[in-house]
Order: C-alpha cells, then structure tokens, then sequence
C-alpha cells in the first residue's frame, strides 16, 4: 500500500437495533446490536456531538494554552482551547471561531484545517477537527465564563516546551499531545 492510498476504511454493518439506555447533560450512552460475519454483535459507546481543539500560535512561536478542572481525572489539567459541536448544523470552523472567543476572548484572522482524529473509537464515536489559528488579537467582548470555565488559566507557552511536557509525561491531555505535535510537524514542512 503507498503512502497516498493509506487511510481508514468506512463500514456500515447492519445495525439489528439502537438504544440510548442513558441520556447525559453533554452527551449519551448508545447501546447498538449489529450483524458482523456470522455474529450479532452488542456494543454500548458515548454517543458524541464531536468537538474542535484550537492550537493558537503568536508570532513568536507560542502556544495558547488554557488550564482547567476536569473532574472524571481530578485535575487541573493542561489544554487547548477546545469545545463541543452541540449547534446543530454548525460548521465545526466556526466553532471553533466561537469556542477560541468563548475560552480565551481572542479572535484569529487565519486559519487553517491541521487534522481530524477520533478521540477513543473503541467506546466513542467523538471525532475533534483541529485547526491552527494565527494572527490573533482580542475579541471584541469578553465571555462571561461559568462552572470550572469560570476558574479557566490562560498562559502562552513556547511551542518546543509544550512538546516537551508531553513527551516528559507533564502534561497528559490527548487533544493538547495530538495538536501541538501536529503543528509542530506542519510547521517544519511548511
């Protein structure tokens, strides 16, 4: 198989039935039965509206990165900018427009798609769109933010240090590994 021609294969079994045998704030619980082969099959997996993560970078080659609680970990830990795609229709571009206003209060004048990934796809269907966002400056109104986003730290870090703590274990949050590693790579072709 050559390079171009390597890629993820779509594949649509028949799905016997679908239930959701919990209904959550932010997402659900799916319960599918479905032929595969010879077997009939029951998987359960987090139902996701999907999601976009932002690697803001400044001229002078600085990440943005915001530091929040997340309970289900009990930590404050490291992030990108990141959000839900819970509008419906919503282009996720524009998400992730509103989701970098929304969390930091700073608007980007380019950007640029850097990589779509799902997140756990043996018991999610959650897939994040990344996007590389630059030339940025405040936003026109702050956010009124609420919960943990109320306690929200935001700190420009240099995009080599925040390679390293990843690479060290320092900072353990897959969206923040996935984007800056992968702008670091797209910045070195570019």
């Amino acid at each position: 198989m050559t390079e171009g021609l390597l890629r993820d294969e779509e594949l649509n079994p028949e799905i016997v039935s679908s239930e959701v045998p919990f209904r959550g704030a932010v997402w659900d619980i799916r319960s599918d039965r479905f032929r595969y082969g010879d077997a009939e099959i029951t998987r359960h997996y987090v139902d996701h509206t999907g999601a976009v993560a932002i690697v803001a970078l400044d001229d002078r080659d600085r990440v943005l990165l915001i530091q929040q609680y997340r309970h289900p970990i009990r930590h404050r830990d490291w992030e990108l900018p990141a959000g839900l795609l819970d509008i419906e229709g919503e282009d996720p571009l524009v998400a992730a427009q509103r989701e970098l206003a929304e969390e930091t209060d700073l608007v980007a004048e380019h950007w640029q798609p850097l990589l779509s990934t799902y997140t756990t796809p043996g018991g999610s269907d959650e897939i994040v769109h990344f996007y590389l966002a630059t030339g940025l400056s405040d936003a026109p109104d702050a956010h009124a933010r609420v919960d943990e986003e109320a306690d929200i730290r935001v700190e420009w870090v240099p995009l080599a240090d925040a390679v390293t703590a990843v690479l060290d274990g320092r900072m353990r949050n897959a969206l923040l590994a996935n984007g800056v590693m992968a702008a670091t790579l797209r910045r070195s072709q570019d």
